[in-house]
């Protein structure tokens, strides 16, 4: 996480470099003027350097102007043999030159020293401060050489600027110092040669972050000792309240882990986010870290943090870590406190919600088995999976009692369940819901007294139940669901015995290919073993039904119990067959 947001940052802020030379009108390059078709010498110059051809380059020496041409690149002659590995050529382009302030930078802000600090070529990095080169003038990012010499891992490179006077606490836009990026890329003995020249222990980066917290969220166990050892803070928290310990947990290493709480670091102490130490291990998926850190942390921590490890676990998609977390007794049905799920536009509540939302057929699973329940939030689990398409999911929300008759009115407030508004396009996940007791009934509800086909009427206490609430009829009679009428309606014929067709309603089948059938279905009486299912249904609760350990003992022989679950219908059974 922390990497990628540092990559972020550097995306902005060479965006705001670039901007801010725009806008001041300053180029972009060096002082010298860009050619737009270098001379003949300039090529034979830049040749010579590629090739390492010392005779041609002093062969050269006179011509002057040519050694201050730039490139489309903005590289000057001489920041082109920074970074050439022969020191020699580096020293023959800069004889040549004498008006060179040793400061010119290219297009993208780097001196002649940074390029060859970063390409790691030490004798260069010698020969430029010889000359002269600044090591306290730094790129576009504002990095000093140092802190690049750190970044490449080169102590000698390091030592050679320190000789050369570079401040070991300068620090670039993000206020990074070369001790952070000491504590980042892990080299103890960099490190100790920082601290002894000045480096600082405490330092804060622009997110408030020491070196202790880097050490940790990078897993350097030996950084972090040596951090400690010179007066490293193991309860520094970063601008955003996280601790140490937090990115040590980020980073799984369970030996940073210990050798925090060895030195006093509490694992009971949350970020501004609420987010303890146990959380970032649950999400992070790292199972030592959550065993060591399951006994040390308080129920009030987790209590007053809003939050479960168990919440974690699920929306981090690890089911080891989730399947321990069960197994210590973690409640399945603890909910997000109020302040947590405000953060979420669903108001989410619940660790199942999290598995739903990401898919998790395996967490989802196991936190059902559990006993977690599929209600508990707003919007319910069972419509968030429905939406997606998600059968499996659906399948198991369902078996573990899950109401396929659930309403949620925030959008509209429908006469009729609603999780048919999600799967008017998908015959699979329509038939799912209706074999598993969608209440089609309510479909052919509406306020519409005379029912045409199956002269029926509604009564006034019937209309009273309408008033406000959007019916069937007039769901489907709208402009780009009008074509899916027919289809619906013959679907849902199957699972009912007489329904009132209501002349709203008719209109839209008339001109639909299914109205012959339709009326067929309608006009004639019902096959006798479809009424008998449809009575038996009615008779076994939804979660019974659904259930598929209770059905397989039910006391029905094979092939009635498949009828009674209309396994004729089960479109998905056969996709996964």
């Amino acid at each position: 996480m922390a990497e990628q947001l540092d990559e972020e940052e550097e995306q902005i802020i060479d965006f705001a470099i670039q901007r801010s030379l725009q806008d001041s009108g300053l180029p972009l390059c060096t002082k010298w003027s860009t050619m737009e078709t270098s001379s003949n010498d300039n090529q034979m110059i830049l040749a010579a350097i590629d090739q390492g051809d010392m005779a041609t380059l002093k062969a050269l020496h006179g011509q002057r102007k040519a050694f201050t041409e730039t490139d489309r690149r903005g590289w000057l002659p001489f920041h082109r043999a920074s970074v050439q590995p022969n020191a020699e050529i580096l020293e023959t382009v800069l004889l040549a030159l004498h008006e060179l302030s040793m400061e010119e930078v290219t297009a993208d802000g780097e001196t002649a020293l940074t390029l060859a600090t970063q390409a790691g070529l030490l004798e260069n990095v010698k020969m430029l401060l010889q000359h002269g080169a600044s090591p306290h003038n730094t790129n576009s990012k504002n990095e000093s050489p140092l802190q690049l010499a750190v970044k490449v891992n080169s102590y000698d490179m390091v030592l050679e600027l320190i000789l050369g006077g570079a401040f070991v606490e300068q620090v670039c836009l993000k206020k990074w110092t070369a001790t952070h990026e000491a504590a980042k890329v892990g080299c103890a003995d960099i490190l100790m040669l920082l601290l002894r020249h000045g480096g600082k222990v405490t330092a804060r980066d622009g997110h408030g972050v020491t070196p202790l917290g880097i050490a940790a969220e990078y897993g350097h166990a030996d950084i972090l000792e040596i951090l400690i050892e010179n007066g490293g803070d193991v309860t520094a928290q970063a601008t955003n309240g996280d601790t140490v310990l937090y990115d040590a947990t980020g980073s799984g290493n369970l030996d940073c882990i210990l050798l925090l709480l060895r030195h006093g670091a509490n694992p009971n102490v949350p970020s501004f986010a609420f987010q303890l130490p146990i959380h970032r291990a649950a999400y992070e998926g790292h199972y030592l870290a959550l065993k060591t850190l399951i006994p040390i942390t308080t129920k009030k921590a987790i209590r007053e943090s809003g939050m479960s490890p168990v919440h974690s676990a699920a929306d981090g998609g690890h089911a080891i870590c989730l399947n321990y977390l069960i197994e210590k007794g973690f409640d399945v049905n603890s909910l997000l406190g109020d302040h947590i799920s405000s953060n979420y536009s669903d108001m989410r509540k619940t660790a199942l919600y999290f598995a739903v939302c990401n898919g998790d057929v395996t967490c989802a699973e196991m936190l059902l088995e559990a006993g977690a329940k599929p209600d508990l939030d707003p919007l319910l689990c069972l419509l968030v999976a429905v939406r997606a398409s998600h059968y499996e999911l659906v399948r198991l929300l369902l078996a573990h009692g899950a109401n396929v008759n659930c309403f949620f009115t925030a959008i509209s407030n429908t006469m009729f369940p609603t999780a048919l508004q999600y799967c008017l396009h998908d015959e699979i996940m329509f038939r799912l819901l209706l074999n598993n007791g969608y209440h089609v009934e309510s479909c052919f509800q509406c306020e519409h007294n005379f029912c045409i086909q199956t002269e029926s009427y509604t009564t006034t206490d019937d209309t009273c139940s309408y008033f406000n609430k959007v019916t069937f009829c007039d769901f489907i009679s709208v402009r780009w669901l009008k074509h899916l009428a027919g289809w619906l309606v013959r679907i849902l014929l199957d699972y009912v015995v007489h329904v009132p067709i209501c002349p709203k309603l008719q209109k839209i089948l008339q001109m639909q290919n299914e109205w012959p059938e339709i009326c067929d279905i309608l006009r004639n009486p019902r096959h006798l073993k479809h009424l008998c299912r449809l009575v038996i249904r009615k008779r076994i609760s939804l979660r019974r039904l659904n259930n598929p350990r209770f059905m397989s003992e039910f006391p029905f022989p094979p092939a009635l119990k498949n009828y009674l679950i209309y396994k004729e219908y089960n479109l998905y059974g056969q996709m996964e067959i």
